[in-house]
């Protein structure tokens, strides 16, 4: 029975859907389950056949989706980063593009007998790792935190800095291809790097001083930038061919160094479009693979997998250790850890394409080539990286850190409380002011949604392993709520403040799961917590003993502290969620909201002017 269009193409979208919620749920990098449903749903089942389905629209389509992915990939290389991340990422950039491209070409020309262009290509693909894979293995492995640091911004700097060596081998291939001397050759190349740079700066600062300025409303940054993006990459290839991708590459790293232009809300806008557009471009990629031209590369694709598992990345990572203070164990473990992700399979696909398209041999080579690798290192890599990390003493002994949802006085002010006991804390917020105002207090802060994808990938939770809600952001509150509670994996490491006069109405509201989490610091609101410190309320560590019990401290402030957190004798810390229900050590340290002492001061006369009423009507009564 035929399968219509309307329902080919719709399958797609749920089946992108599905393999984004799967890979959710087991915490894989998505592209996994992605491939497999592409490659299940086309040389396996013959259900998808791509070329029958989108006929002509199939190249165009892909070239546009590839831009896509390098502009949104670009758009992360910020400079200042490169040089603020310490000399193992800077020179893991440089030393292990060069270290893994020359082993990936000579393994790929010398075992699989691959023609030397296709061979650099597969090189300059292969330097590729990138953020979306590294962020959920990161999650599940738990590394120390200089080795999470490492792996994090080498694959967001390496993203967008493989991507370019990519599209320069390939303008470099096409233009020899289509030069008939060397002189001729060698002027197409330049005539394409010279309009792509100049294209790309010239609409990079373009976008950027519109974006700036506010010329079109906030409502259009990201459509607009979009189109635009597309406009010009679509205008670089007619000027000179195959150079749209160096052109948006060029355009994306030159907004990202700008200054005063916001980019993350264009990133949070491209997720939109990577849950189903791009998701389903790699389903249907994945369907237009042939078994016979992966078994056409017999036991040498396995041979060639191998050297850069075993051989390219290791030598990469301790050529680019000399004179850094990694130790022998540190250096194994990032010599394992290289997963290949969504930059390498899509540029993979699209210059397969094109090579085809031009005419040069062993092009069909290229896409189950690099698809095998992607993976063969994601799933490989994501099953043994625990263990491996337990073995050799580099996985984080615990996460008792704190991310905290919020960065307004109250939050900062719980914060640096936290951090003077050696508490890793990280603040999220999306309100500039707070956000500004924490970075000048020296305190670790995130710009933006903490539940986004680029959140996702970008925030270091190494070492945190709780969330406090302590955020007026009421719709917020819930969905980082749920987002967390699937993170963390356990009710008992999200908390939240009480919704306060609404708090009744709101638990008929409120799914069962978010109520568990509510109640945190005795059941105070935000507002209510907001108040006290206006009042001048400060937070106060208080050490417990023999000689000053939990009893005596209360007395101490008359019953007005608010006791948020509790070291037991062991260091362990605990949010408090009821006073009337706590019960600490007698050796205990105590994290609190005490008031002022006018506050104490007007308590404890108060209670003198008490008692000396109820003195003089007993003497009144004895007479």
């Amino acid at each position: 029975m035929p399968v219509s269009t309307v329902l080919l193409l719709a399958s797609i979208g749920v089946l992108s859907l599905f393999c984004q919620w799967l890979a959710w749920r087991v915490r894989m990098p998505a592209i996994v389950f992605l491939l497999a449903a592409g490659i299940a749903c086309g040389p396996v089942l013959h259900y998808l056949k791509p070329e029958e389905v989108f006929g002509d629209l199939l190249f165009p389509m892909v070239s546009l989706a590839v831009a896509i992915i390098l502009f949104e990939g670009s758009l992360t290389l910020r400079f200042s980063e490169i040089r603020g991340h310490g000399k193992m990422v800077r020179n893991l950039i440089p030393v292990g593009a060069i270290v893994t491209g020359i082993i990936g070409t000579l393994s790929a020309h010398w075992i699989l007998a691959i023609t030397w262009e296709i061979s650099l290509l597969f090189g300059a693909i292969s330097v590729v790792t990138g953020p979306t894979v590294i962020a959920p293995l990161l999650r599940s492995v738990r590394p120390n935190a200089k080795l999470a640091n490492i792996l994090q911004w080498e694959g967001i700097i390496i993203d967008p800095v493989g991507a370019l060596l990519a599209v320069l081998v390939y303008e470099g291939i096409v233009s020899w291809g289509q030069g008939n001397v060397f002189a001729h050759s060698l002027y197409i190349f330049s005539t394409t790097l010279v309009v792509g740079t100049v294209l790309g700066a010239a609409a990079g600062y373009l976008n950027g001083q519109v974006l700036r300025k506010h010329w079109i409303p906030h409502y259009l940054h990201n459509a607009g930038t979009l189109t635009f993006m597309l406009g010009v990459y679509a205008l670089s290839n007619e000027i000179a061919h195959e150079s749209g991708l160096l052109t948006v590459t060029i355009m994306g790293i030159w907004m990202a160094n700008m200054k005063q232009v916001e980019v993350e809300s264009i990133l949070e806008f491209k997720e939109s479009l990577s849950v189903l557009l791009i998701s389903a471009l790699f389903i249907i990629l994945a369907a237009r693979i042939e078994f016979s031209a992966i078994a056409g590369l017999g036991w040498g694709l396995a041979a060639v997998l191998a050297i850069l598992m075993l051989v390219a990345r290791p030598v990469s990572i301790f050529i680019s250790a000399i004179g850094t203070t990694l130790n022998w164990r540190e250096k194994l473990f990032l010599s394992w850890i290289a997963p290949r992700g969504i930059v390498a399979a899509a540029v993979s696909a699209l210059f397969a394409f094109q090579l085809q398209s031009n005419g040069f041999a062993g092009g069909e080579t290229l896409v189950p080539l690099v698809f095998m690798l992607i993976i063969a290192t994601v799933m490989i890599q994501s099953l043994t990286a625990r263990p491996l990390a337990k073995l050799l003493g580099v996985a984080e002994p615990g996460e008792f850190g704190f991310l905290i949802l919020g960065a307004n006085p109250v939050a900062r002010m719980i914060a640096k409380a936290l951090n003077s006991h050696d508490v890793p804390v990280l603040l999220a917020d999306s309100n500039w002011d707070n956000v500004r105002q924490a970075r000048m207090e020296n305190q670790q802060v995130y710009f933006g949604n903490p539940v986004s994808e680029h959140a996702a990938n970008q925030l270091d939770l190494t070492g945190i392993g709780n969330l406090l809600v302590i955020s007026p952001y009421k719709q917020l509150n819930s969905l980082a709520t749920y987002h967390f509670l699937d993170w963390f994996g356990d009710h008992n490491s999200v908390y939240s403040l009480s919704e306060g006069d609404q708090e009744q109405k709101a638990r008929y509201q409120t799914a069962e799961k978010i109520q568990r989490t509510r109640g945190l610091f005795d059941g105070v609101s935000y507002a209510k917590l907001a108040s006290l410190v206006s009042q001048g309320y400060t937070i106060k560590t208080t050490q417990l003993s023999d000689e000053f019990s939990y009893q005596d401290f209360l007395a101490q402030h008359q019953n007005q502290a608010l006791v948020l957190f509790t070291f037991d004798s062991k260091g362990h810390i605990t949010p408090v969620k009821s006073m009337a229900a706590l019960k600490p050590d007698e050796q205990a340290k105590l994290i609190s909201l005490v008031p002022p002492k006018a506050a104490e001061e007007r308590a404890e006369s108060k209670g003198e002017e008490a008692r000396s009423v109820e003195g003089a009507a007993s003497d009144k009564g004895v007479q």
